[in-house]
């Protein structure tokens, strides 16, 4: 019983009342000035329903009243980009009048029918209720009219939701606007991923060699290293910021140009503070590298970061050699370090690896990582065009 009666309870049922009620204001209107022709209103909304503008009243209209407690419901709220668009508002507000005519005869004939029936029973005359005569009708008449009254409650909630469900399907995004919809939360969700890459790399590189030197500065117990330590933790902090800075501007839509994001231009700099932390660095750099495309050289030097501070985080300061080279149009990255002695290697899911062949993988690239004759190495190839 308390199922049946929710409706009653929810605020929807009330506005997608109005809802139907509102093309009838200007039938009513219409009512008055040419009863004999009450089929001009609907002729009348073809040419209205032909406006592009018409489209997203209707859209904004129905989801305000006939889906209120929905964040996204599915109506468009653009206007008519097409003229499949515009026939298809013609239909709904066809439709829309039709089932407002139906609900108006509901809502004023029911409820005459029940107190009809009720006054009829006390000895009056019944009139204008089909089916029953203008005479007195029996004292039990009186108990049918409650019937009247749950049709109209019935009645009223089957064609808010009808009127819904037509809505969804005349009034929803084309094939178009679901692509550009559909396109738009792509470049969002890429977006995201992209900044969340960018803070993880960062950030994460910087923390790692800050927690690496102070730890070896602590067991060396030398004052100079420990200020070598200090300088390296102070670098990469100061660099961490500075990217942490073009992040949150991005966020934040700042319409002052954005720092730019380190190349593999910089790759001297990178070198140099995992060397800072200890770790034993044989680098070969071969190959123009300020003269490669900049988005390679953007994520290139991410791709060197991470994988670096993958090492300095795992297996700490052992050596590790790098080979970074451009030739055949490729630009080719390895990183390979020797496994300390009881570590087992473990095939790589988190996030670092990950972000690494997302990178190269928007590049049309790819990464192959694992270990390799007691090492553990990272390879990637970007192509440059």
């Amino acid at each position: 019983m308390g199922r049946l009666l929710r409706p009653l309870l929810r605020g929807k049922t009330y506005t997608r009342l109005l809802h139907l009620w509102v093309p009838m204001l200007i039938v009513s209107v219409w009512m008055f000035i040419d009863p004999r022709r009450p089929w001009v209103p609907a002729l009348v909304l073809v040419p209205v329903g032909l406006v592009p503008a018409v489209r997203r009243g209707e859209g904004v209209q129905a989801h305000l009243l006939l889906t209120p407690d929905e964040q996204e419901p599915g109506f468009s709220v653009a206007p008519s980009a097409a003229w499949r668009d515009r026939l298809r508002t013609v239909l709904w507000l066809e439709v829309r009048m039709a089932l407002g005519v139906v609900t108006i005869f509901a809502c004023v004939w029911l409820p005459i029918t029940a107190v009809e029936l009720v006054r009829s029973a006390r000895g009056g005359a019944a009139a204008g209720i089909p089916g029953v005569s203008e005479a007195a009708a029996p004292w039990w008449s009186a108990l049918l009219a409650p019937l009247p009254v749950l049709a109209l409650y019935g009645l009223v909630v089957a064609l808010g939701e009808l009127a819904t469900s037509v809505a969804r399907r005349l009034l929803g995004p084309s094939a178009a606007e679901q692509l550009a919809a559909l396109e738009a939360r792509t470049e969002q969700l890429l977006e995201r991923n992209r900044i969340a890459r960018e803070l993880h790399d960062s950030i994460g590189h910087a923390l790692t060699v800050a927690v690496v030197q102070a730890g070896a500065a602590r067991a060396a117990g030398d004052a100079a290293f420990t200020d070598r330590a200090l300088g390296a933790i102070e670098e990469g902090g100061r660099a961490a910021l500075e990217d942490l800075e073009r992040v949150l501007g991005v966020l934040r839509e700042a319409e002052r140009p954005l720092s730019s994001r380190p190349t593999l231009a910089e790759a001297d700099r990178l070198l140099e503070s995992a060397r800072a932390s200890g770790a034993r660095i044989d680098a070969e750099v071969t190959g123009p590298l300020e003269r490669l495309p900049g988005p390679v050289s953007r994520e290139g030097y991410r791709i060197l970061q991470e994988s670096l501070t993958n090492v300095l985080r795992h297996a700490g300061a052992v050596p590790v050699r790098v080979r970074v080279s451009v030739a055949d149009d490729v630009l080719s990255l390895e990183v390979r370090n020797r496994i300390p002695v009881g570590l087992a290697p473990r095939p790589g899911r988190g996030s670092g690896l990950r972000g690494i062949r997302e990178r190269a993988a928007l590049l049309g690239g790819g990464v192959s990582t694992g270990p390799d004759a007691g090492d553990w190495h990272v390879h990637a190839e970007l192509p440059l065009s």
